[in-house]
């Protein structure tokens, strides 16, 4: 699993900075989360090819979220898309959505399946390769987090090993499920002698924009990366509580909380040129902790 970190900045392009958006590529099929207006611009920029997004996760609709998501939709129709794309966000977004398509007279040129997102915790996607389940955060208005979770592999065959003990292939599928083989002699082979363990599961928690709050803690515990939104540094705690935003450290804070293996920050306020005092401040409570630029790609 890769993270690619598009935009991270808030409200306002500044300092080179963009709104939110990031690219979750699992085995070549990608995720974006959150489109903010600079998406298009910034995909090509990185090389990141639109063909393989079959996924777009909108947190909550303020702008700095979804102003990308009218353009890049279309152009991707405009350019000849057919494979479908499932869209995920507050129920309100949709209709929106195709006003701004009937205004133009436009009908897009691939099946566009939009999913609301409900108001508590739930699954809202599942295939054989990952899982993604939203939660609740406590912003302004409306929003959810992710939580991305790409499953786990089955045991890998080691074909040398299974010839050796002439295990017929009609059993791999077993083989690769955990079981032990039993010859015609009564032999066992034990699985571990013909197989090695698989890619164990990987998950990332995406905090959107989100007041200081444990509320969605158990949703997060124990994640292999965690983003968690640090608009603000800590001598602007008060600031950022009256906008439903965290600082560096209160987010270092919920990492350390949640036992989450490294932290990403994002979101930053136009105010701050530098993002270093961020790393800094996070750094003073939890050690893994980066401070995200544009182009930064995290690998679990």
């Amino acid at each position: 699993m890769k993270i690619s970190i598009l935009g991270n900045n808030s409200a306002l392009p500044a300092h080179d900075r963009y709104p939110t958006c990031q690219i979750v590529n699992i085995e070549e099929t990608y995720i974006m989360v959150d489109c903010g207006e600079a998406a298009q611009v910034l995909l090509k920029k990185h090389g990141i090819s639109w063909h393989k997004i079959r996924h777009i996760f909108i947190s909550h609709l303020h702008g700095d979220h979804y102003f990308g998501l009218p353009g890049l939709l279309n152009s991707m129709s405009l350019l000849g898309r057919t494979e479908a794309l499932n869209l995920y966000a507050p129920a309100p977004l949709m209709p929106l959505m195709q006003q701004i398509l009937n205004v133009a007279d436009t009908v897009l040129s691939y099946p566009l399946q939009f999913i609301p997102l409900p108001d508590g915790i739930a699954t809202i996607a599942d295939n054989s390769l990952f899982s993604l389940s939203c939660f609740p955060v406590e912003h302004r208005i409306f929003c959810q987090g992710l939580l991305i979770t790409e499953k786990a592999k089955s045991r890998k065959l080691l074909p040398e090993r299974c010839s050796y003990y002439e295990i017929p292939a009609a059993y791999y599928k077993q083989l690769k499920a955990g079981q032990d083989y039993t010859g015609k002699d009564g032999f066992v082979v034990q699985n571990e002698w013909v197989t090695e363990m698989g890619k164990p599961e990987k998950r990332y928690a995406y905090c959107a924009d989100t007041l200081y709050t444990e509320s969605f803690l158990p949703q997060i515990m124990n994640v292999d990366l965690l983003y968690h939104e640090s608009t603000y540094l800590e001598n602007d705690a008060e600031r950022a509580s009256s906008r439903y935003h965290s600082t560096a450290k209160q987010a270092a804070r919920l990492a350390q909380k949640a036992n989450a293996q490294q932290l990403i920050l994002g979101h930053y306020s136009s105010k701050y040129k530098s993002t270093l005092e961020f790393e800094q401040e996070a750094r003073s409570i939890f050690a893994s902790s980066f401070a995200s630029k544009e182009g930064d790609i995290f690998e679990i």
